[in-house]
């Protein structure tokens, strides 16, 4: 695997790649006086220079400069033909180009692509039309040198952008205080560790049971991923005999990220309610008219004997001055003619008003709405940049009420604010009265994603002092400085929940998953170990395509999920309502016969999915 880049996101995604998948990683980073200091991950960047360590420690033993199959760091300014060729892109089986400028790894993928055409690209590109069409553009270009179709497994070009992958996990981090999320499908999945039951109590085992934790494991909440210190490691992937036999020990279960709380009054963009089209005391006016006329209309009823039709007919004449003067008339028609009148002239400006009122309302229709009276249990998000656009957006596709908080009128998200009919406060999140307009003292939770890191420290304190117990979420560039204010706020507020996440952190999971190829969704620690979601065409899978999903499963290596179905199909079975507003089938009865067109999502370990896929696992690595 080969890495190029110039930020912390280069770092963290080949001590990923190192950690997670014990890949062979060769680094291509700009020269330490060139490079451009960014507040980029601590422990990341110690993992980048030991690979530099390696090299050297590999040349010593060598002799002959050459360090073999070590991994190694080479030092670049720019990834030209000549550097890529350095780093053994013609033998690489995949490159991740994940430079800060979108030019800069276009033309690398370009020249890379032709020096293998059967390399795997994973590209970072925050343009996302452009992404397409590359994506399309390199991918044509490797079917054609290779001639291979279009979607083969070898050539291909996956674009992403940080933003992307990091806004389900701060999402789901807000919503439900972790991290360990995997989204297919438009869905995003947590794995939930469960303390063990108590006697006679029924576990819920969620969608399924991924994994049995350290019988005397010191961390069983685990939030953050932290290894166990138990006498019995954790199992992954257990069958229904270990579950029932596992006694005094926590599981690690599958379950859906779902919003159940209040929503924000409904209202499409563009199309204001009645109410909201006029004024209250306008619609008191316009309903004492009416009354005025319904009054005036049975009053000429009862003087003239008319019928009630023709009674309110020349009232609405006599109203609009439009009828002939009683003037031979009884004396009640004389009367009624002149009240009718009166209320004529009464009716002008309201109307008048009407009229104006209307075209304000949809003058003012695209424009940021206000947080409405009694709202509670929102999300407060701070900063709609690059990153909290994007938070937004899945948030609203998850029904959760949002409301943003945004010193630029001309940020980024604006618009897609507007388009959501989302309530924006407009000012300085540092400043008092802010955060109480956007109704943080009733708030969910909130999250801090403004591109300056003190700014969502001081926000996240003044809302701290404002609800102790708030569920905070900041965005922070520097892996030690998030620990660091992870662990103080922990200790200060010990009943409220706390993460501080970098996007790098989040973001190069994403794109190590692109590496080792499209079927891998993500991965989710388990103490020490790791599992991984991939998604994988049956056709091809001995162990997978004419054998049942009971047959399929090997417990400790893989185990099918769910299914994937085109709109309409139903699988036998299984209700109709399995498919959760997905295309996926999940709770898959063990007799289901897996066909070669199948497309399933399963959950593997490294040795097992290694198995599966064909690639030979590495002897000595702990999986």
């Amino acid at each position: 695997m080969v890495v190029c880049g110039d930020d912390g996101l280069a770092h963290r995604l080949a001590a990923e790649l190192r950690g997670v998948y014990r890949e062979q990683v060769t680094l291509v980073v700009p020269p330490s006086g060139r490079r451009v200091r960014q507040p980029v991950v601590g422990r990341a960047r110690a993992a980048s220079a030991a690979l530099l360590d390696m090299v050297n420690a590999a040349v010593n033993r060598s002799g002959n400069g050459d360090p073999g199959g070590a991994d190694r760091a080479v030092e670049a300014t720019e990834p030209t033909e000549d550097v890529l060729a350095e780093a053994g892109v013609e033998r690489a089986t995949a490159l991740a180009l994940v430079y800060d400028d979108d030019e800069t790894n276009i033309r690398a993928a370009l020249t890379a692509r032709r020096l293998n055409p059967r390399l795997r690209l994973v590209l970072r590109l925050y343009n996302r039309r452009l992404g397409q069409h590359i994506e399309e553009l390199l991918d044509q270009s490797a079917a054609l040198a290779t001639g291979g179709g279009p979607g083969s497994a070898t050539g291909s070009t996956t674009v992403l952008s940080d933003a992307d992958t990091a806004a389900p996990a701060l999402a789901a981090t807000a919503l439900v205080g972790t991290s360990k999320v995997v989204e297919t499908d438009g869905l995003l999945l947590r794995a939930v560790e469960r303390n063990p039951p108590r006697p006679g109590e029924v576990a819920d085992p969620g969608l399924c049971t991924l994994a049995l934790l350290s019988a005397t494991s010191n961390d069983p909440a685990g939030a953050d991923g932290s290894e166990g210190s138990g006498d019995q490691g954790p199992q992954l992937l257990p069958d229904e005999a270990a579950v029932r036999a596992a006694t005094g020990r926590g599981t690690v279960v599958l379950e859906q990220v779902s919003y159940s709380g209040p929503a924000l009054p409904a209202g499409r963009a563009g199309v204001p309610a009645f109410k909201e089209l006029f004024s209250r005391r306008l619609r008191w006016s316009l309903a004492g008219l009416a009354a005025c006329v319904v009054a005036l209309a049975v009053a000429l009823m009862v003087v003239t004997g008319d019928h009630p039709l023709h009674a309110t007919y020349v009232t609405l004449l006599d109203l609009f001055s439009i009828n002939e003067p009683a003037h031979n008339a009884d004396i009640g028609r004389q009367i009624l003619q002149l009240l009718s009148g009166f209320v004529g002239l009464l009716l002008l400006p309201v109307l008048l008003a009407a009229v104006l009122e209307a075209l304000g309302t949809f003058r003012s229709a695209t424009a940021l709405r206000k947080p409405p009276r009694g709202l509670g249990g929102h999300v407060v998000l701070l900063g709609l940049g690059k990153i909290g656009t994007r938070v937004l957006t899945r948030l609203r596709e998850m029904d959760i009420p949002v409301v943003c908080v945004e010193a630029d009128p001309e940020a980024r998200g604006m618009a897609t604010a507007r388009r959501l009919r989302v309530p924006v406060v407009l000012g300085d999140v540092t400043q008092e009265g802010v955060l109480e307009a956007a109704k943080i003292h009733r708030a969910h939770s909130l999250l801090a994603l403004t591109s300056v890191d003190t700014t969502n420290l001081e926000a996240v304190l003044y809302a701290r002092s404002v609800r102790s117990r708030l569920r905070v979420v900041l965005r922070l560039y520097d892996d030690d400085f998030a620990t660091a204010v992870y662990r103080t706020l922990r200790a200060a507020h010990p009943r409220a929940l706390t993460r501080s996440r970098s996007v790098t952190h989040l973001a190069a999971p994403s794109f190590a998953g692109a590496m080792m190829g499209r079927q891998i969704l993500g991965a989710i620690p388990v103490e020490r170990r790791v599992l991984l979601f991939a998604a994988v065409e049956v056709a091809g899978h001995p162990q997978l395509e004419g054998r049942t999903v009971g047959e399929a499963f090997r417990a400790g290596a893989w185990r099918v999920l769910a299914l994937e179905v085109s709109d309409g199909e139903r699988v036998e079975g299984v209700a109709p309502e399995g498919a959760r507003e997905s295309r996926l089938v999940w709770e898959l009865p063990d007799t289901y016969v897996l066909r070669g067109s199948d497309r399933v999502v399963l959950a593997a370990t490294r040795r097992g999915l290694a198995e599966l896929l064909g690639r030979r696992a590495r002897r000595g690595v702990d999986v």
